[in-house]
């Protein structure tokens, strides 16, 4: 996909955006609401006359130099707006007019956006699933496949209660338009994906992934309970306090995040067991217990519990377990 230029205003990029692009809005946000309440008030022409006023002069010498370093340093880029239209139509001509000439998305983001929609609603390949027990890397694996896709990734969470980051997750726009892009740049017969919940996180999965996902034959990862409590441990406790220390965030916020999520899931943990749960807590963030002990007790006590019982729905559908490595091996096969 080449470099977009994309001139619409910060706010419309925030609600969505597409990978490789960037944002160099001809009207910052304040400018685009002026000239929409004058084209309500007053149409089209005089809302155009007052764009061109709000942009003229230092304002206009220094949006164009910003559009003409980012051609200079990405001579396929396009240049793109809401519907392609008026503000992609201007920039393009401002950049012609300075010796630089830069082709136009045709239909702008919405196009390209009802294009990504029917990718997704299409998604016609050979699926296979990558389940295991919480702590199984099955994320790791995922990412060691040249077949599969990281959803995980793409949405900036790691799918558990517990697995919240650092950075925000994309808009679900963002994240459909990066996971369409993905898609199409897939060569493979095969698409391997880790099995998940319909939400990643406060990110819903398309409706056609989720149905294919709950039908597609699944390989199973298997890991002994101590090495996916080092596993998490590693993951959860360790990386998370580097990436907090390196943000110059306090281990306290760390432990803020974990009792938190705890909380989301009380209900179906029960009151006493949620209680011993935040006590262990916060004994290992106080340094009295070892972090282990309340990774093993939410695997004996929730998850582990949680995921046999939805193996058994889909027994049915596993056609290969066996270790990481076993696992690896099997689906690189798949064509």
């Amino acid at each position: 996909m080449p470099p977009l230029l994309d001139v619409r205003a910060p706010a419309e990029f925030k609600v969505g955006q597409l990978p490789n692009s960037v944002n160099l809005p001809i009207l910052n946000d304040a400018e685009r609401t002026h000239v929409g309440i004058v084209y309500k008030q007053q149409g089209q022409e005089t809302a155009i006359a007052v764009g061109h006023r709000l942009v003229s002069g230092e304002i206009r010498s220094q949006r164009l130099e910003s559009w003409s370093a980012f051609c200079r340093g990405n001579p396929d880029a396009m240049v793109m707006c809401w519907r392609g239209g008026q503000r992609s139509g201007l920039a393009q001509q401002w950049l012609a007019d300075s010796g630089i000439d830069i082709p136009r998305v045709e239909g702008g983001f919405k196009a390209l956006r009802t294009a990504c929609l029917t990718t997704l609603d299409q998604p016609k390949k050979s699926w296979w699933l990558i389940s295991g027990r919480t702590g199984s890397a099955k994320t790791v694996l995922v990412q060691n496949i040249d077949q599969s896709i990281d959803l995980e990734g793409l949405a900036n969470h790691r799918g558990s209660a517990f697995g919240r980051r650092l950075t925000p997750q994309p808009t679900p726009v963002t994240f459909e338009n990066t996971l369409a892009i993905k898609y199409l740049q897939h060569e493979f017969e095969s698409l391997v994906v880790e099995d998940e919940s319909r939400t990643i996180g406060r990110i819903g999965l398309p409706l056609a992934w989720h149905h294919q996902m709950q039908q597609a034959p699944i390989a199973l990862v298997e890991a002994s309970f101590e090495e996916r409590v080092e596993h998490i441990h590693k993951e959860y406790v360790h990386d998370a306090q580097l990436e907090h220390a390196q943000a110059g965030l306090p281990v306290s916020d760390l432990q803020r995040q974990y009792e938190e999520a705890g909380g989301r899931i009380k209900r179906r943990l029960g009151g006493l067991r949620f209680e011993q749960l935040t006590q262990k807590i916060q004994g290992a963030f106080r340094g009295t217990l070892d972090h282990r002990e309340w990774i093993s007790y939410l695997l004996r006590e929730y998850y582990d519990p949680m995921y046999d019982f939805q193996l058994q729905r889909k027994i049915h559908r596993v056609a290969f377990r066996g270790d990481a490595a076993a696992v690896t091996e099997f689906l690189q096969a798949r064509p």
